[in-house]
């Protein structure tokens, strides 16, 4: 089978490309509760990650791609091999690893900790990181 041939040869000026890990289910130790403290818990972990598409990725060319099996073998790591009293901790640290890169613009981690409450099917938190804001940010503090 022949590839597609485009009319036009250049691609479209793509800035930013978004990529979705979608209900990463990992155990870890999460809560104070004696019996959280012994037991390992399920998380359901969903990443979203902005950032800015070099034109070698749109070429084809790997170098120029960000390497999102690389960031979700890091959090699987970080979040096994943890222990966290709580959700805010667990999701501030995953969002960390997410927006290391220099071009990622943001990133937004939602951690579900399911059967937290006995009712509902799950309690979530939700951190973002925006490039954006922590320059703007950086910068009042230098004028000031």
């Amino acid at each position: 089978m022949k590839p597609m041939q485009l009319r036009n040869s250049r691609p479209a000026p793509v800035r930013k490309a978004t990529i979705n890990i979608r209900n990463l289910r990992l155990r870890t130790f999460i809560g104070f509760n004696p019996e959280e403290m012994e037991k390992m818990q399920d998380v359901v972990i969903n990443i979203e990650i902005g950032y800015h598409l070099t034109p070698s990725a749109l070429k084809d060319e790997v170098d120029g791609a960000l390497n999102y099996k690389t960031i979700t073998k890091r959090v699987i790591e970080h979040v096994e091999n943890g222990r966290f009293l709580l959700l805010e901790k667990l999701v501030a640290e995953v969002l960390e690893i997410c927006s290391q890169a220099p071009e990622i613009a943001f990133s937004r981690v939602t951690i579900d900790k399911p059967h937290a409450l006995r009712f509902a099917d799950s309690v979530s938190l939700t951190l973002e990181y925006e490039a954006e804001a922590i320059a703007r940010s950086r910068h009042l503090e230098r004028v000031s």
